[in-house]
């Protein structure tokens, strides 16, 4: 990958904000990579601190820009105070985006858009005053958002009353699930109240972006899907995964090649060849099954009724006109 400095020829140019998680990361550093495969000038802004830099370790075009993400010197532990690492980071990230995006002025190719992490719905209250259009990325499900937008809009109160059966009953679909069902920022929200906020909040301008782009494809969540695009300018983009996974159509993209980590791939390979399990609260997965479906469920684990992982790849990515017309279809 291309880092600061370097030319990085292209069309249009998209900027892209992950929050700094790996899981989220992840799906954004692949969705660049198919902007960037049509002709797409990509800045990819990676929130970082000199104490926890981002390992790059792929090719490619994409140009990589650390910015300051406000937790240079913090230390997790016990006393780890979530809100106040939650506001300086906001304020970090802020003040950063909102230098970058002025010095893009005298840049021959100034940014036209934004795709940025929805746990940071400010992103837009800076782009948006800069002649910015915004897209939001949810990197999780449609029906895990759906949820976290009925607490938003107030139709599902926190904290849930004990006994409740069907917590959510728009659309129909998911009357099926009861508490026990639900993510558990919202089904033990003393837990992590200060994430809590933040998956809620998620919303907080979705109807001001000018997308809403979903790590989903819309067979896997037909009416959910449906739903939600009544209330926001919805696209499926999903799933972000490699291509050599998916369509084959990105030459040597077999990684994702970006981590907040130093990869331990041999003692990975020898965990998962060894039939390690990777749990998830109730639920375990055989790696030895997961290595046999070439790495599907290391990146994500779904339970999917009657659909083999093919199956799910030939449902992905072909192109629109949407967004730059290098957004995948739904």
């Amino acid at each position: 990958m291309a880092v600061e400095g370097e030319d990085v020829a292209g069309g249009k140019h998209v900027l892209v904000l992950p929050y700094p998680v790996q899981g989220h990361v992840n799906p954004m550093l692949q969705f660049s990579k198919r902007l960037e495969s049509k002709g797409a000038r990509v800045t990819f802004l990676a929130p970082t601190s000199n104490s926890n830099p981002f390992q790059v370790d792929s090719p490619g075009s994409i140009r990589i820009v650390p910015i300051p993400d406000g937790t240079e010197g913090v230390v997790l532990g016990k006393d780890f105070d979530v809100k106040a690492y939650l506001e300086r980071f906001r304020a970090s990230v802020t003040r950063s985006l909102a230098e970058f995006l002025d010095s893009q002025g005298y840049s021959e190719m100034p940014a036209q858009a934004i795709v940025y992490d929805a746990f940071m719905p400010w992103v837009l209250d800076v782009a948006a005053p800069r002649g910015v259009s915004g897209a939001l990325f949810f990197t999780q499900s449609c029906v895990v958002c759906a949820v976290y937008y009925h607490v938003y809009e107030g139709s599902v109160r926190i904290p849930l009353e004990r006994g409740e059966s069907a917590v959510v009953v728009d659309p129909p679909v998911m009357s099926i699930l009861g508490p026990e069902d639900l993510p558990s920022f919202i089904s033990d929200v003393d837990v992590y109240p200060d994430i809590t906020r933040v998956v809620i909040d998620q919303f907080s301008n979705s109807r001001s972006a000018r997308w809403a782009l979903f790590n989903t494809f819309f067979e896997l969540e037909e009416e959910v899907v449906k739903w939600m695009s009544k209330e926001m300018p919805l696209l499926t983009i999903g799933p972000t995964i490699p291509s050599m996974y998916l369509d084959k159509r990105l030459k040597d993209d077999k990684d994702y090649g970006l981590s907040l980590f130093k990869p331990e791939l041999e003692a990975s390979t020898k965990w998962a060849g060894d039939g390690g399990v990777l749990q998830d609260g109730a639920a375990a997965v055989d790696l030895h099954h997961v290595m046999d479906v070439r790495h599907w469920g290391l990146w994500h684990v779904e339970v999917i009724s009657d659909l083999t992982p093919p199956d799910i790849c030939r449902m992905g990515y072909t192109c629109s006109e949407d967004l730059f017309g290098m957004v995948p279809e739904r």
